[in-house]
């Protein structure tokens, strides 16, 4: 069974069990959930920097930069870049730019808190576009999941009858999260995980160049805050954390890796509520836990007891 398969299309019945062998025996796994923090984490530092730099400033910066060091890192190895690599790098770098597109807009009129939560919400599409795409038939739990997001979201983000409009660009870049998990399950196998992250990284600071050269907004950060914000993004938050996500995906299932993702929403609301001030009401903090619960109903696997 290929890993897009078991990601939304194995059979299961009761104890509750997520397939795998278990995050102790995988250090990848491990690092992924280090990742999920300093992505959480930066819901706050990005909010904070592109209130005074334009999104596509930002993002030609952040992964330009991410992308030098990544090179320099994998110097001795680029030569033996594959086209596997290359062509499935453009892919899942050309979804990642969509993603941070909208994500990062997003963040100009929502909470990091809300940015975060409904970020996590690409674990439920997963399965979604799991079917769409590739004919896979979703499990009973993962309806169930799709179900509770599409309650949660409405309680965590409407005012009135009415959807924020940074609440719906960040829903858009967890359609493309979700996208991305697909490809790079089919990709990453079998390929080097530092060049694969490369091309991503490449891809991405390429078409916000041109998105920010086109837009005459390509200009210097003003100031040391967002200068760091950029640093800390471009060095940790991408070379770092993409290079940790796709070796993982490369040993472990995609539904698995769908999972350890549901708690970067987790940290993203409290860095929120310590760093940024964020306060939900009652109706929205039942409609974060209701989208928490479905990312963790939608990649749960059961077996029968024997």
């Amino acid at each position: 069974m290929s890993n897009l398969e078991s990601a939304a299309g194995s059979t299961a019945l009761p104890e509750v069990v997520a397939r795998g062998n278990g995050t102790r025996g995988n250090p990848w796994e491990w690092a992924l959930i280090g990742v999920t923090a300093i992505w959480g984490w930066t819901f706050v530092t990005v909010h904070d920097a592109v209130a005074q730099i334009a999104v596509s400033t930002f993002l030609a910066y952040r992964f330009t930069v991410a992308t030098v060091v990544m090179a320099l890192a994998l110097l001795p190895v680029l030569r033996q870049l594959t086209k596997k690599e290359l062509v499935g790098g453009i892919a899942a770098g050309t979804i990642l730019f969509a993603a941070y597109a909208f994500q990062t807009a997003g963040l100009l009129s929502t909470t990091p808190s809300n940015a975060g939560f409904i970020t996590g919400l690409s674990v439920v599409f997963t399965p979604i576009f799991a079917f769409v795409l590739l004919r896979i038939k979703p499990l009973a739990q993962q309806v169930a999941g799709a179900a509770l997001a599409a309650v949660g979201l409405a309680l965590l983000t409407m005012r009135g009858l009415e959807v924020h409009r940074g609440d719906a660009l960040v829903l858009c870049c967890a359609i493309a999260f979700a996208l991305h998990i697909l490809i790079l399950s089919r990709v990453s196998p079998g390929a080097h995980p530092g060049r694969l992250t490369l091309v991503q990284l490449a891809t991405v600071g390429v078409l916000s160049t041109l998105w920010a050269g086109g837009a005459g907004e390509l200009v210097l950060p003003p100031n040391g805050q967002v200068w760091l914000a950029l640093s800390v993004t471009a060095v940790i938050a991408s070379s770092f954390a993409f290079f940790i996500q796709t070796k993982a995906q490369a040993t472990t299932p995609a539904n698995r890796i769908a999972l350890i993702l549901t708690l970067e929403p987790v940290f993203g609301g409290l860095f929120g509520y310590w760093l940024s001030g964020d306060r939900l009401t009652p109706t929205n903090l039942v409609g974060a836990a209701l989208i928490l619960m479905a990312t963790i109903v939608t990649e749960l696997r059961w077996r029968r007891d024997l």
